[in-house]
């Protein structure tokens, strides 16, 4: 069997910058190419996912209230949803695009350009554990953890390379993934804001 790290979410609106910035974004990204080019033998497959909106709906607010709706982010043909420069990408394999035309949290939800899900990718590959690494701790990360668990794959998230939204709602992200067996390690860059 084998294992794979999935990166989350590390695109420009969710770093120092973007249309929905989480502190210390940038930081993850650099960290992430960090362990990758040290660490190279560490995972066999590496995948990535990628806020990818070209019409929501009611996920972008106008005002947002940031619980249910959000800045409008991630839109598909913006510089917005690319890739943060300080993450290498060399390795990623496969990128899965979720949120088109609602909601989606969790790269289990995406699907690559084929339309293969995530899920479907990792067992095609062997892949039985995971590692989850990216932004934000408290959503995206959080509902990819969650859904990689229930998937049946042996689920760690590596915190330290996570950047988190609040404290209130990384406490409650935090126990949910404990809960469902979920194995952390670290701590996330979470905003005083």
């Amino acid at each position: 069997m084998a294992n794979a790290l999935i990166i989350v979410d590390v695109q420009n609106d969710f770093c120092e910058g973007g249309s929905l910035a989480v502190a210390g974004g940038a930081g993850v990204a650099a960290g992430i190419s960090r362990l990758l080019a040290a660490e190279p033998e560490r995972w066999t497959h590496v995948v990535a996912t990628k806020d990818y909106h070209v019409d929501p709906g009611a996920h972008f607010g106008d005002p947002p209230d940031f619980v249910e709706s959000w800045p409008r982010h991630c839109v598909v043909g913006t510089s917005g949803s690319e890739f943060h420069p300080e993450l290498d990408t060399g390795r990623v394999e496969a990128i899965f695009h979720k949120g088109e035309h609602a909601a989606a949290y969790s790269g289990f939800e995406g699907h690559a350009d084929d339309g293969e899900c995530l899920a479907d990718w990792l067992r095609r590959h062997d892949v039985d554990r995971v590692d989850v690494v990216g932004i934000a701790t408290d959503h995206c990360v959080r509902a990819t953890a969650l859904d990689a668990a229930r998937e049946g794959f042996a689920t760690t998230v590596l915190l330290e390379l996570t950047a988190a939204v609040a404290p209130a709602t990384t406490d409650v992200a935090l126990r949910a993934m404990e809960g469902a067996g979920v194995i952390m390690h670290g701590q996330p860059v979470i905003s005083a804001a």
